[in-house]
């Protein structure tokens, strides 16, 4: 078996058939031809034709349909989703609640600009983001389009609040790509070359990553960042330190224990605004509501985005009353920022997270895969590390002689997965990191058979 070769023969290619998302697709991985597909093949011979160069795609296909463990293409092959759409999609692909709630809302109006004309969903979203986010403090929030515009929001906020211009981000942090999240992402390509110059005032401080900083515990790595902080920004000058609980497109780096506790006392104890950019780990993808309270951080700001809504754009800055409050009027906002669809589909997102489980399921999801994925790496000395908590776990792909990282083999486990069905995304500094964001409402059996299917590509690679 090639690494390219489908493990599922194809069959002839189906005439179009009209689709409908949701659970009622059947969940199986199914290819009825080889990825891509004619249809799909069309479909990607437009785009190279009308959309931008720079405007990439992981897998070939043209998807028409999608919900709970599967992604449908064109074609008519049916892929494992082990990508959530980069975790937005935690509640599953067209959930029944969300559709009934984004219909209604569409019937009623699609559009006032909440700074015009408010409406309740945008403040029911913010009274629901204020209850669920870390700590009991008076909070308030205000809702946006997009994890970047959210992050750079917060750090707009706690400028105003401190008086202070600097800003700490760290090794491996990814925080968007407009110029100023730009400046606080760490990796060069494709997210940073050629776009500069960028902010000022921002700086980088090194991050507790377990498998690769010696040994460090996280209160020795946090002795090791905050040293450095004092040393090259000084605490005067600093208006904030922003950072993810669990690093994404860092690839999945999970601090060491004390890490995070000891930099957000630190913060507290200089005035510094500690911001917990919970974009990709909001919303039950790590077992608990947000990441932060893994180690019971309380941050005075949470950016959150990606599952927050159900596949619609909308994201948050929830935090301390008198940090959000400190804005003038008409400082925040902007014309798309709580949509009223966008507001619609987060409260029946935030319901399905709520009445289904969902927070319980990530756990037990988070359990299959760690022992899936163990006992694959204490049979394969090329997985150098298993990392993760809840449905956000990944496994890092290393030269098992030296231990440097293995960006090659990475991309060929992917390109075997897609070509056998099975949706994989990676990540990671070095590009060596494969992790696995499956929605939330996947059931055991695809998620085993999806993890069968890397596997399958590890024991083909050499």
């Amino acid at each position: 078996m090639t690494l390219t070769e489908p493990t599922t023969t194809p069959a002839a290619t189906p005439a179009p058939t009209a689709l409908v998302g949701g659970p009622a697709l059947p969940q199986e991985r199914r290819l009825v031809t080889a990825i891509p597909g004619p249809r799909s093949q069309e479909l990607i011979a437009r785009k190279s034709a009308a959309v931008a160069a720079g405007v990439g795609h992981t897998l070939p296909i043209s998807v028409v349909a999608a919900g709970d463990g599967v992604v449908v293409d064109a074609d008519g092959n049916s892929l494992i989703d082990l990508g959530s759409g980069i975790a937005v999609t935690g509640v599953g692909n067209s959930n029944p609640r969300v559709v009934a709630a984004v219909a209604a809302q569409l019937e009623a109006f699609t559009h006032t600009c909440f700074t015009i004309a408010p409406y309740e969903g945008y403040v029911a979203v913010a009274e629901k983001l204020n209850a669920l986010t870390p700590g009991d403090h008076v909070k308030r929030s205000a809702l946006f389009n997009s994890g970047a515009e959210a992050v750079e929001n917060a750090i707009k906020i706690a400028r105003n609040f401190t008086k202070k211009q600097a800003v700490v981000a760290f090794d491996h942090a990814y925080h968007g790509r407009t110029n100023l999240t730009m400046g606080l992402t760490a990796k060069n390509i494709p997210y940073k070359s050629g776009f500069g110059p960028f902010a000022p005032e921002i700086y980088r401080a090194p991050l507790s990553y377990p498998f690769r900083d010696g040994g460090l515990s996280g209160a020795e790595a946090a002795a090791r960042a905050i040293t450095q902080i004092e040393k090259q920004v000084g605490a005067e000058n600093l208006a904030a330190i922003i950072i993810e609980p669990i690093q994404g497109e860092g690839g999945f780096i999970v601090p060491a224990q004390g890490f995070l506790p000891a930099l957000a006392a630190w913060a507290r104890d200089n005035d510094v605004v500690f911001i917990a950019d919970e974009v990709q780990t909001g919303f039950a993808r790590t077992g608990a509501w947000f990441a932060s309270e893994h180690e019971g951080i309380v941050p005075d700001l949470v950016v959150t985005a990606k599952g927050i809504a159900g596949g619609l754009p909308l994201s948050a800055v929830t935090g301390r009353a008198e940090i959000m409050d400190s804005s003038m009027a008409g400082g925040l906002g902007g014309t798309y920022g709580g949509n009223p669809l966008a507001t619609a589909a987060a409260l029946a997102t935030i319901e399905a997270y709520e009445e289904d489980g969902l927070v319980e399921r990530a756990k037990q999801i988070g359990a299959l895969l760690l022992g899936r994925l163990n006992a694959l790496r204490t049979a394969d000395p090329r997985i150098g590390d298993v990392r993760g908590r809840g449905a956000m776990v990944a496994i890092e792909l290393v030269d098992p002689e030296t231990g440097a990282p293995d960006a090659a083999l990475t991309s060929k486990i992917a390109a075997y997965a897609h070509a056998n069905g099975v949706i994989l995304l990676t990540c990671g500094t070095y590009g060596n990191v494969i992790r696995f964001l499956p929605p939330l409402t996947i059931s055991d059996e695809l998620l085993v058979e999806g993890v069968g299917v890397v596997a399958e590509a590890l024991r083909g690679a050499h």
